[in-house]
């Protein structure tokens, strides 16, 4: 053997033990049956048969990078939350995706994106999961299901089907607003890199005294907005499903890093009880009138995963890894969320997920979980409960206490939220409609509605959805009804 040959690296099986060919199974001579014995090419087959994980029931396409997150502000009055200090930098995960297609259906389907971050900072990981749009179609979690199940595919014909989407849109008049946004220009980002995010919920902040505050978090796009027309994205669904996917990692590869800058609205506690919209109510945004974007840093994106799989497919993001100075609220998808995510994961990905690399906490994990399937991390504690006597790992109130809470009193009702005095389903919709959108948005978005309400929606569902509209803006609803002949 010569002296190069002895420097390639042997293949091994996953125990390290060198194996004998990687081309020949081990037979009963050259022309007889395989042998059960050969352990390298059972596991071989065993390890193929096994290398997919069930895919995520939404979300299940994306992409995603590593980066920094540098706080550029001074946002200490509101939380003291260690990753939003003043020039504190933080390492942090990125996955973009959309929502309602498959591992490998075409990244340019009219969809919202998926934008989720984990940060990984010194009190543990901080996740925070959201969308490239402020809103989302339902305010309660108890609909969710039935959301994403109108947008997948017909369980009869197995295709995708517009008129579950509109049933459902039509008979849910709170979905108004996001469809506004899906319909409209922003449905179809150009890339990941030219999309906003958005943290959509409201979440709390509490500052270093015990003072609470009610945030919203707002990812602008360095790059610009920059979007597709509905033609541009159907020519590339056949000619580069991955468009986005493929962007991402080449941009970065070729050290063109994304950027994005976060601003955040901050509302005093006590607004939120009268304020003229309820601020908990995940189809609703703040007007920024009322409460400005507020900027406290960027985050870069600048280093592409060595493996996909491990990096990305295995990533698990939970709005309820929440670090000190960071808490939740009355937001009842969000609340909903806070089970839902690592439900989900337990079952994905395995009970011991958060062990996996891009989900482990670059800082101390002093945790009294034990074994379960392909744990590997041995626990710091040799006994296993609390409280023990022999210095096992104690929760610290004094440290780590926030007033992360709310007062709540009453019977137990299933109800919708109280009305605050400027609710609707349909008023902000309208609002976006007239005095966001230029004329040349308004006739994409009548264009983009009344093409997908003329590709299989039935009559009943189509008469709905130009009520549905005419309630958003006479207007628009009007021109619909004309294109889609649904008048």
């Amino acid at each position: 053997m010569t002296e190069a040959a002895r420097r390639v690296p042997y293949t091994t099986n996953n125990a390290g033990i060198p194996v004998e060919s990687d081309e020949h199974s081990l037979t009963v001579g050259p022309d007889g049956p395989i042998l059960l014995q050969d352990h390298y090419l059972i596991e071989k087959m065993a390890q193929f048969n096994r290398e997919r994980v069930p895919e995520r029931v939404v979300h299940a396409k994306g992409a995603g990078a590593y980066g920094t997150f540098h706080v550029t502000n001074d946002v200490g009055q509101f939380t003291r939350a260690d990753l939003f200090q003043p020039g504190k930098r933080t390492e942090m995960l990125a996955r973009f995706s959309t929502v309602a297609g498959e591992q490998g259906s075409p990244d340019t389907w009219r969809d919202p994106r998926g934008f989720a971050l984990k940060f990984y900072t010194e009190h543990g990981n901080y996740d925070l999961v959201g969308n490239n749009t402020p809103v989302f179609f339902v305010r309660d979690t108890i609909k969710f299901q039935d959301f994403i199940r109108s947008q997948k595919r017909h369980p009869v014909t197995g295709l995708r089907d517009n008129d579950m989407q509109w049933d459902f849109w039509t008979l849910s008049p709170e979905s108004a607003h996001q469809v506004t946004w899906l319909m409209g220009d922003r449905g179809i980002p150009k890339t990941y890199r030219h999309m906003n995010g958005y943290g959509s919920h409201t979440y709390m902040w509490i500052n270093g005294g015990g003072q609470r505050f009610w945030v919203k978090y707002h990812f602008t796009t360095d790059q610009g907005i920059e979007f597709l027309t509905q033609a541009e994205a159907d020519e590339l669904a056949g000619a580069d499903a991955d468009k986005h996917r493929r962007d991402l990692y080449e941009s970065i590869e070729s050290r063109n890093a994304p950027s994005w800058t976060l601003k955040v609205q901050v509302m005093p506690f006590e607004d939120a009880a009268d304020y003229r919209f309820n601020p908990f109510d995940l189809t609703k945004v703040w007007p920024h009138g009322d409460y400005p974007l507020i900027e406290v840093g960027r985050m870069v994106l600048d280093k592409n995963p060595e493996d996909y799989f491990v990096h990305i497919e295995q990533a698990a993001f939970e709005p309820s890894n929440m670090v000190p100075g960071i808490g939740p609220s009355p937001d009842r998808m969000l609340l909903g969320r806070l089970f839902s995510y690592p439900d989900t994961h337990r079952y994905r990905i395995g009970p011991n997920y958060a062990q996996l690399p891009p989900n482990r906490p670059r800082s101390a994990v002093n945790s009294y979980a034990k074994d379960g399937p392909m744990r590997y991390v041995a626990s710091d504690a040799a006994r296993p409960y609390a409280p023990n006597s022999y210095g096992g790992p104690a929760a610290d109130f004094r440290r780590f206490g926030d007033p992360a809470g709310w007062a709540a009193a009453g019977e137990l009702v299933r109800e919708a939220y109280r009305p605050h005095r400027e609710d609707d389903d349909f008023g902000q919709a309208g609002t976006m409609v007239r005095a966001v959108l230029d004329d040349a948005a308004r006739e994409r978005l009548v264009a983009n509605i009344s093409g997908h309400l003329s590709q299989g929606v039935s009559r009943p569902v189509l008469d709905r959805a130009v009520q549905y509209w005419r309630a958003v803006d006479t207007d628009i609803g009007d021109r619909i009804a004309k294109e889609a002949d649904g008048g």
